[in-house]
Parts: C-alpha cells; sequence; structure tokens
C-alpha cells in the first residue's frame, strides 16, 4: 500500500481508559476499502498478528452479507464518581444497557458499588446493568464481591472477565448466581474453545481485531456453543465497521453490544462517526473525512513508529 493509502491517528481519550490517554494506530485502504491495524501497547509482535490479519481482511475482502440492518449497543461506564454517571449515560442516547468498569486501581468496592447505584438510578428499574473487571480478583474476592455488586446494581445482567483465568472462571460459575463473561479469555489465549470445554462462561465476548477478523469471530462464534457480544477494542469508526460487521452478520444477537465506544475519544477520523442513535447502531462502513483525518494524525515520530511496526508485524505473517 502506497504512503497516501496509510494514515496514523492519535486521539486523546475523553477520560482514561484501560490506561490509555491517547488512542493510536494506523488505518489503511485497500480494494474493499477502508481498514484499522490498532493492537494495544501491551502486545507484541506476535500477539499483534491478529490484528493485522483482521485488517488485511477488512481492506482486501468483502464482509459478510448483514442479517440486520442496525445494531444495539450498551453505554459505557469508566471508572468515573458517581456525580458524573448521568453526563457519561447522556453519550449514549438510547441505550438502556450499560458497562460499568470496576476493580481498577484506586477505586475500592465501595466506589464501584456508588457508581453501580448511581447507573441504576440513571437507567431506571428496566436497564440492563454489566460490570468488566478486566481478570482483576481471584476467586475469592470474585465470590466475595460479585453478590454486593448485583444488590448494589439493583441485578446484573453478567459479569466479564471477573477472574484472569478460564480455570478460575469455570470454578467461579460454580460458586456465584451472576452470569459470566468471557473476554480475555478468548482473545488472548492460545486456544480459545478451552472456556467452552471447561464450561467457563454463560457468555463469550467477541473483539474482531484481536481475533483475527470478521469471519474467525463468526466461526469461532458458531463453535463456542453459547451467546455472543460483540465488543470494541477502542477503535476509531473505521475499527468500529468491522464490529459492526461481525454484530449485523451472526444468527442471534440476544445481547447489546459494546461498539459504541467512538464517544469515548475526543473526536473521530470520519465525518459523521458511528454513534449510537436511539441505542442503535447503523450497519455502514464510513470512510476517513480529509479534514477530521488531518486534525488526528500523529506526529511524525508516532507515525514513523506505527509504520515500522506495521512493517515488521507484515513480515511476520
Amino acid at each position: 500500500m502506497s504512503d497516501s493509502s496509510r494514515a496514523v491517528y492519535g486521539i486523546r481519550m475523553r477520560t482514561p481508559f484501560r490506561g490509555l490517554t491517547v488512542r493510536q494506530g494506523l488505518l489503511m485502504e485497500g480494494p474493499s476499502g477502508w481498514a484499522e491495524f490498532s493492537p494495544f501497547p501491551e502486545y507484541d509482535d506476535v500477539q499483534s498478528l491478529a490484528w493485522w490479519h483482521a485488517a488485511q481482511e477488512s481492506a482486501t475482502e468483502e464482509w459478510p452479507a448483514p442479517v440486520r440492518d442496525q445494531v444495539p449497543v450498551n453505554a459505557t461506564v469508566p471508572a468515573v464518581h458517581p456525580s458524573q454517571v448521568p453526563a457519561v449515560l447522556r453519550a449514549f442516547p438510547g441505550c438502556t444497557t450499560a458497562k460499568v468498569k470496576v476493580a481498577e486501581a484506586g477505586h475500592p468496592p465501595a466506589a464501584d458499588e456508588a457508581r453501580l447505584a448511581a447507573v441504576r438510578a440513571a437507567l431506571g428499574p428496566a436497564g440492563r446493568i454489566r460490570v468488566d473487571a478486566n481478570g482483576a480478583w481471584d476467586v475469592e474476592t470474585a465470590t466475595r464481591l460479585l453478590p454486593r455488586y448485583d444488590r448494589a446494581a439493583g441485578g446484573l445482567e453478567y459479569a466479564e472477565q471477573p477472574c484472569g483465568s478460564a480455570e478460575e472462571l469455570a470454578q467461579l460459575r460454580r460458586r456465584v448466581g451472576v452470569r459470566i463473561a468471557v473476554d480475555e479469555s478468548i482473545r488472548r489465549a492460545d486456544d480459545p474453545l478451552r472456556v467452552a470445554r471447561l464450561h467457563a462462561a454463560d457468555v463469550v465476548v467477541l473483539k474482531v481485531q484481536p481475533l483475527g477478523g470478521v469471519r474467525a469471530c463468526l466461526r469461532l462464534a458458531e463453535q463456542v456453543g453459547v451467546p455472543v457480544v460483540v465488543s470494541s477494542a477502542l477503535e476509531t469508526s473505521i475499527g468500529i465497521a468491522a464490529g459492526v460487521a461481525l454484530a449485523a452478520a451472526l444468527p442471534e444477537l440476544p445481547y447489546a453490544c459494546g461498539l459504541a465506544t467512538v464517544g469515548l475519544l475526543e473526536h473521530d477520523v470520519v465525518a459523521d462517526p458511528l454513534v449510537a442513535v436511539d441505542g442503535m447502531l447503523p450497519v455502514r462502513r464510513p470512510e476517513p473525512d480529509p479534514a477530521a483525518l488531518a486534525a488526528s494524525r500523529a506526529d511524525a515520530a508516532t507515525t514513523a513508529w506505527w509504520r515500522d511496526r506495521a512493517g515488521r508485524i507484515a513480515r511476520l505473517a
């Protein structure tokens, strides 16, 4: 691909998320359209191969035919003070499901419970609330805290990755009444199907880039045998479009998807971002807008770093 068909972006986060204050990545254009390659900093070159394969698929292949023209999405509530919850939720118009980050450093359980109570007050009794601990707890801690969080939230839809390993999740699932969803134990595992064999999950979270593309995720969804939620990897609208394509192609979609995350960025690379309207994202494929892309371009050193990284990983592929 020529330099004119590639661009490196660097966009500040509205609120620090997963330790990130700036989201970076490489956009590339191929015969099928624009694609995004944006593995997180902690992913080495080998771990980033799946992200590269996903970008190549998006750039060079047509996505599977959709079976729906819009996808239900959830709001995402970072580890903010309860007083900030209403403002956070207003950024996700029409969303009646919220994923709430818990177990983050500097936020004790009491703070998490207060945040969950604030989300319930804002959503009302019919809203759905799920928590995401990013594998922070051991089994004993999760066994102790999840019932408390369930009460604070007025009922949890599920808990995402409360423990780190599939073995721990399988043990926890037998101890608590809250559904267990698996994210990292799928996308960072050498054998993603292990969670199914261990009966470690009630729900599986699929992310297109870390799992190698839309078609790879569709195959995995067919094999795991439990309901699937499609989530983002904090991409721009270019990367989110691949997640929407996956969600649109799934035969069944019982849960709202974690794809309404463009609003966590201060701005986007497209003129018409993929943001929630009435709790839904439309199934479409946006392209970078020259002015928005120019405003999002990373500095020269960052651009050189990402181009070098992409070159190394392309040679590994």
